[in-house]
Order: C-alpha cells, then sequence, then structure tokens
C-alpha cells in the first residue's frame, strides 16, 4: 500500500547512519527497584533497563520474562569480570583510560541528540513536515483491474465473444480463469505502473473504466483477458501510516543543523590532505553542502 511515497520517504531519508546512533535512555522516573544483589551490591530495574537497550538488540525480540532472566544474567557476567579486571588493574592501563574516555564522549553525545534533537521534536513539525514531502509528490494514476488467465490464444478469444454477448466477467473468470485471483472474481485490485508485466500493463492503462480487452493479452503466464474497474489518482497515505518515517526526516534534519552548526564553529585541523579532503566531502555529504563553486555533494 503506497509503496512509492514510502520509498519516497526512504529515499528523503537517505544515507543518514550517523541517525542510527540516537537512541532513548530509558526513563529514570520509574521506581528503581532492586532485582537482585550481587556480592552484596543491588541490581536494579534501571540496570536491566540499560543491559537491554546497550548489550545485545537481540534482547528487544526476546518474551518479556526471557528478556528481563537474560538481562539480569547479562548484568551479573558484566560486573563479575568488570571486578576480576579490577584486580588485575586493567583499568588503568592508558589504552583502557582512552576506551572510558571515548565511551564517555559517545555518551554525551547520544544524551544531547536526545535532549536537544529527538525529545523537542513536536507533532506539529511532523505534521508540517509530512504536508510538504505530500506536496512535492505528483500522485501516479492507478487502476482497478480483473483478469481472466487461460492457457491458449482460442481459449481467451471464445471468452471476449462470451463478454460481447453479455456475459459476466467476472462469473466467467471464477469459472475459467487459471489465476489465484479467479476465487475473488479475477479482481487484482488497485495497482500502478510497476507492478505488473509490461504486457499486461500497458493493455490495462489504455483501457477506459469499465471496458475490456478486445484482443487477448499474451504474457509469460499466459493468455489475459483484462477489464478495467476504476482509474484514479493514488491518495498518499494518512500521517498516521508514515508518522514514523516522517519524524526520521525531521530529527535527521535537526541533527544535520545541529551538526553543521558545531562543525562549522570548530577549528579542526586535518594535516594530511587527501584525509582531509576525504572529512570534508564526507562532512558536506552529510550535511547537503555545496562543493566550492558546484553544487551539492550526492
Amino acid at each position: 500500500m503506497h509503496h512509492s511515497f514510502r520509498r519516497f520517504l526512504l529515499a528523503r531519508a537517505g544515507a543518514v547512519a550517523m541517525i542510527a546512533v540516537i537512541g532513548c535512555a530509558p526513563s529514570m522516573a520509574q521506581e528503581d527497584q532492586v532485582v537482585a544483589t550481587l556480592n552484596g551490591e543491588p541490581i536494579t530495574e534501571t540496570d536491566l533497563a540499560l543491559a537491554e537497550q546497550e548489550l545485545d538488540p537481540q534482547f528487544s525480540q526476546l518474551p518479556e520474562e526471557q528478556r528481563r532472566a537474560a538481562a539480569l544474567s547479562a548484568v551479573i557476567d558484566v560486573r563479575l569480570f568488570a571486578s576480576e579486571a579490577e584486580k588485575q588493574e586493567i583499568d588503568q592501563s592508558e589504552d583502557f583510560q582512552r576506551r572510558i574516555a571515548f565511551l564517555r564522549e559517545r555518551a554525551l553525545h547520544s544524551a544531547f541528540i536526545d535532549q536537544n534533537v529527538v525529545e523537542p521534536t513536536t507533532d506539529e513539525e511532523v505534521r508540517a513536515r509530512y504536508d510538504e514531502e505530500v506536496a512535492k509528490l505528483t500522485p501516479p494514476e492507478e487502476v482497478q483491474a480483473r483478469h481472466i488467465l487461460v492457457e491458449s490464444e482460442e481459449e481467451a478469444k471464445e471468452i471476449i465473444k462470451q463478454l460481447d454477448e453479455g456475459g459476466d466477467f467476472a462469473a466467467i473468470a471464477e469459472e475459467k480463469s487459471k489465476d489465484g485471483s479467479a476465487n475473488n472474481g479475477g479482481d487484482l485490485g488497485y495497482f500502478t505502473k510497476g507492478r505488473m508485466v509490461p504486457e499486461f500493463e500497458q493493455a490495462a492503462f489504455a483501457l477506459e473504466p469499465g471496458s475490456y480487452t478486445k484482443e487477448p493479452v499474451k504474457t509469460q503466464f499466459g493468455w489475459h483477458v483484462i477489464k478495467v474497474e476504476d482509474k484514479r489518482t493514488q491518495e498518499p497515505p494518512a500521517l498516521e501510516q508514515v508518522e514514523n518515517q516522517i519524524r526520521s526526516l525531521v530529527i535527521r534534519d535537526k541533527y544535520i543543523d545541529a551538526v553543521a552548526s558545531l562543525r562549522n564553529a570548530a577549528e579542526v585541523d586535518i594535516p594530511n590532505e587527501e584525509l582531509k579532503s576525504s572529512v570534508d566531502k564526507l562532512f558536506r555529504q552529510q550535511t547537503g553542502q555545496q562543493e566550492e563553486g558546484g553544487e551539492a555533494a550526492e
């Protein structure tokens, strides 16, 4: 349903893998109940929520009780190994300290996005962006068609003769069509161009509503007699059907604006010219900025 609009939204969302880092942190407002203790130290509901979010994406696919058990088991394992690592002073190494600093920066990055990009995004902004995207569309034409599929041209011609004599298309389809739609009177529903094989599509879109093909149409599946019931301009889906995609577009643009603002105000020195050129090009692609003297990078 509405495949063209959905594809349009996905294309508009573009290559923004950076948005994948956006995640909603578990709510700390919930009562932080202790679910277990490990060597006297509490493990709380918040600890489980963090584990489910951070440790294994597959947790979300498990039933709730299995998910909680897996998260608790993971927290226990992590804490036990962490304790042993501290005993071995692994946490004192320079490499570990650098890793901790990066993880802290990444967590702050995500928290900043949550508080300054994701959470402030309003339903009004989403509605306005939906209206904007719909206005850019050229709605495609779609037809509602029935067909009768048989194995030979002679059979198809005989069916056309029956129709010319007043035969009921749906009844004949139920009786003689070899296609799975026969039980529904040959009804294929509404479809746009590009959804059917070329020969079938060309014949269907050439018909006026209420008319049928006067000559059999041959495709790789056999011989068709086609009737068009209706033609219309495809309506875009309701906002509720594509709200998540639209919200992602709004968030994407806010994220890009924030990145561009901070990067343009920062002093970034990359001595290696080849690396600098690659980083600058990637930044322009991410933010839609133009090449010097040229058009925006795609």
